[in-house]
């Protein structure tokens, strides 16, 4: 009996880690601020700066910037850090206002409180 609930814990344990995996192709969508092309190559260049990102799309009609990544190797955050660091507003991290401001006139998006 003590051998069954043995094995038993050791496939439970051995399935939950595996359950636990990160995936290497993940897709995300999210917002990020901006005006124009210009804008679309700084902060495709500041999603590609993170290692693991695999792909990098802003569009500049939707906002909506596509990222594949590996999440082995970064999140979702630290390239929502990057794309902050030059400027460019996301749901969960500012540009400070000292970088915004340094951006080109075209590019001052209209910032959300």
């Amino acid at each position: 009996m003590k051998n069954i609930v043995m094995i038993m814990c050791l496939v439970f344990v051995g399935l939950s880690a595996q359950a636990q995996q990160k995936n290497k192709n993940a897709k995300y969508a999210i917002e990020v601020n901006g005006n124009c092309e210009q804008c679309k190559k700084r902060i495709e260049k500041a999603a590609y700066s993170v290692s693991g990102v695999k792909s990098a799309s802003w569009d500049v009609e939707t906002h909506q910037l596509s990222l594949i990544l590996n999440e082995e190797k970064t999140s979702i955050l630290d390239v929502k850090k990057a794309i902050a660091k030059v400027g460019h507003d996301t749901d969960e991290v500012k540009a400070t206002d000292d970088v915004y401001q340094k951006l080109h006139s075209c590019c001052l998006y209209e910032r959300k409180p």
